[in-house]
């Protein structure tokens, strides 16, 4: 089926390419003829489709540039061309019009690479050692950014001003009169020159930005100001942002000064909205200007290769509070002994490290609950409506090939089909984002079962909610994504977005949560009650999900620990090849729930227990799990982070003053040893590794 689909486009690209080497081929032959029509057709057509290319499909000319085809020698193969053809044209002198043209072409060549230097020179200017967010920047002179096709679209930009030279050589040869070749060439001279002249307005002192050591300057006053207490560490790849973002409306109720700290510049747009300030450091040097702030501890949602770097400060206290907890290996790494403390739910995530024995000691673990699962309703009883709601949530293949990670590849179709056999169930499929990404059978399986639900769908039929229900859907998505997205132009850059990304208004996040409440409820009633749906955007979240299922079917994972604070019935899927007695024992988090062997024949058992709670035998066992994998309610879940805040901030503070009653240099700084180091190795003529 995706195969089907790309096919079209792949035929259009590969059409496109055997296009250009053809008018490529016909501009050759035609310019040693010479046939001026062909020649003329050839040549405008090649520059045209070039630059329709370019601006609608550059990926695909990408491909060419691998093999040193650029865009640069494409057209500097067609100029030649073109130079050739008019030497072969009778009625062209090439003393006193040939040669003035080919001049004057070499001069837009000239200027061309020139605008390329000073895009470069202003692109480095305009970058920051420092990104942020959520801070008003003013004070860091901060500019709009110059046009994207002066600064950084090169390739656009060569193609583009060579349409007027391109155009009135075409005339020359048509009409045999240098003048129109020499209007087209000047003007094309023109616009690069006038492009270059402009573009390096952004290097006066009026545009550009302040040095290093001011922006560094400054950085410290402003954390000064602000005194920021405790921080959430991040860093991460394109698709990893989820593990910090659900992490973010606790983060802004924090007691004290929260910061956002993140190592990737692109993740500062990747972090959904906040009024949390947030701070990129992509270099090491820069990050240690936290060392001499009032920050004490740093949270960590995901461990990272950069994690260590921030590590070496050791005035500010760290704590692992990891992106989910489930009873797979990796909820207790080896690595998180590194941290002073590891932050889990509940007693069960205790036991786990107890009894992985990574090196993480009983005394420094803290349970602090789940403070995200509070808008999770709790369970109400059996379905009350005409259809019984299932959330169909497996989890994805994850790194090791374990075949017990996803029940996608061996149970997940089995599953669907299983529930969609039911003409009381109305499912909803909702598969991690990284499905497929390891695994290219999770993939495939993923889309079949996608095309499973929506044959399913043709099959249903019933009545729909009007027209008003969709017009009200869409008034609340633009209404949310006003709130929650910056709509930058399409030239800005990092320092604009800085600039416009300034101090949010305070209000902003109570705005966020009630437009996004008002979302939720008109995008369920944009929908019949009967079809199924395939939910792979970010809207809406697994917790809203979890609201409107009646039953969750997942894998070992900590999407199964987070719908426990509901208490509503649960199965997982079995396709670790254990016996169910031994999944169970291996799996705390599975032991209230169903367990569902890959041809999920108990499927329809499964939903009659749902549909009558007489028949389930798991309600006490459910309650019970939730204390144990989760912790208490009462205090919630916020006042024990809260608690746990202070607690190491207290320790850090402790040990801040005793640092400070030492003799001063007694114990070099993390700066000093670095720089010191640095010294040492080019003294010896060699290089330092940064950890």
């Amino acid at each position: 089926m995706p195969s089907a689909r790309l096919a079209p486009r792949r035929i259009a690209q590969l059409s496109a390419l055997l296009a250009m080497f053809a008018l490529f081929t016909a501009q050759i032959v035609s310019a040693l003829l010479p046939n001026v029509p062909v020649f003329v057709a050839a040549s405008a057509a090649g520059l045209v489709l070039d630059t329709t290319l370019q601006y609608r499909d550059p990926g695909l000319l990408a491909v060419l540039g691998k093999v040193r085809f650029d865009t640069l020698v494409r057209q500097l193969l067609r100029d030649m061309l073109v130079l050739v053809g008019l030497l072969r044209i009778d009625g062209i002198d090439p003393q006193t019009e040939h040669a003035p043209l080919m001049i004057g072409l070499c001069l837009f060549y000239a200027v061309h690479f020139t605008c390329q230097g000073v895009g470069v020179l202003v692109r480095r200017s305009r970058t920051l050692p420092i990104v942020t967010r959520n801070i008003d920047a003013s004070a860091l002179h901060l500019t709009t950014a110059p046009p994207r096709l002066l600064a950084r679209r090169q390739a656009q930009r060569l193609l583009t001003f060579s349409l007027p030279a391109t155009a009135g050589l075409m005339a020359t040869a048509t009409t045999e009169d240098g003048l129109w070749g020499a209007i087209g060439v000047g003007a094309a001279v023109a616009l690069a020159l006038g492009g270059t002249v402009y573009l390096g307005t952004w290097l006066t002192s009026k545009k550009r930005a302040k040095s290093e050591q001011k922006v560094m300057e400054w950085l410290d006053q402003w954390l000064a100001d602000y005194q920021p207490t405790v921080a959430m560490y991040f860093s991460g790849g394109t698709t990893s942002a989820y593990q910090a973002n659900m992490w973010l409306s606790t983060l802004s109720k924090v007691e004290g000064k929260p910061l956002i700290v993140l190592r990737e510049r692109f993740m500062v747009q990747k972090i959904d909205a906040t009024d949390v300030p947030i701070i990129c450091f992509p270099k090491v040097a820069t990050m240690f200007s936290l060392e001499n702030s009032t920050l004490q501890m740093m949270l960590h949602p995901a461990n990272a290769a950069k994690t260590s770097q921030v590590l070496r400060i050791p005035s500010v206290k760290h704590a692992f509070i990891n992106h989910g907890e489930s009873d797979k290996l990796s909820s207790c790494n080896p690595y998180a002994k590194a941290y002073d403390e590891v932050w889990v739910a509940g007693p069960a995530a205790r036991e786990r490290y107890a009894l992985a024995e990574v090196g993480v000691e009983d005394k420094d673990i803290v349970e602090v609950g789940r403070p995200q699962l509070a808008p999770i309703r709790p369970y109400s009883g059996a379905p009350t409506g005409a259809y019984t709601t299932v959330l169909y949530a497996p989890t994805w293949e994850g790194w090791d090939g374990n075949p017990g990670n996803t029940s996608v590849v061996l149970a997940g179709e089995n599953v669907v089909r299983g529930l969609l056999a039911d003409d009381n169930v109305r499912l909803l499929y909702k598969p991690h984002p990284m499905t497929g990404s390891v695994d290219p059978r999770a993939g495939a399986a993923n889309e079949r079962i996608k095309a499973m639900i929506r044959e399913a769908n043709t099959r249903r039929s019933g009545s729909r909610p009007g027209p008003e229900a969709a017009a009200e859907l869409a008034r609340r998505t633009v209404e949310l994504d006003k709130l929650t997205s910056t709509h930058f132009r399409t030239s800005a850059d990092e320092m604009e977005r800085m600039l416009l990304q300034g101090t949010p208004d305070g209000a902003r996040e109570a705005a966020i949560a009630e437009a996004t409440t008002a979302w939720e409820k008109a995008y369920w009633a944009s929908f019949p009650e009967w079809e199924h749906q395939i939910i792979t955007n970010a809207r809406p979240a697994i917790f809203t999900c979890f609201n409107q299922a009646d039953l969750l079917i997942s894998d070992v994972s900590s999407v199964v620990s987070d719908w426990l604070s509901s208490e509503k019935p649960y199965a997982v899927a079995n396709t670790s090849g254990m016996t169910e007695e031994a999944f169970r024992t291996g799996f705390p988090t599975v032991s209230a729930g169903v367990i569902l062997t890959p041809t999920a024949e108990g499927v329809p058992a499964l939903l009659e227990s749902v549909r009558h709670p007489e028949k389930d035998h798991f309600t006490a066992a459910r309650a019970k799990l939730k204390e144990h994998l989760l912790g208490p309610s009462d205090p919630p879940s916020l006042a024990r982070f809260n608690q746990a805040i202070q607690a190491l901030c207290t320790k850090a503070e402790d040990r801040r003053v005793l640092m400070e009653s030492r003799m001063p240099g007694e114990i070099p700084s993390p700066r000093e040893a670095s720089e010191e180091m640095s010294e040492d190795s080019e003294s010896n003529g060699t290089d330092t590794v940064t950890a």
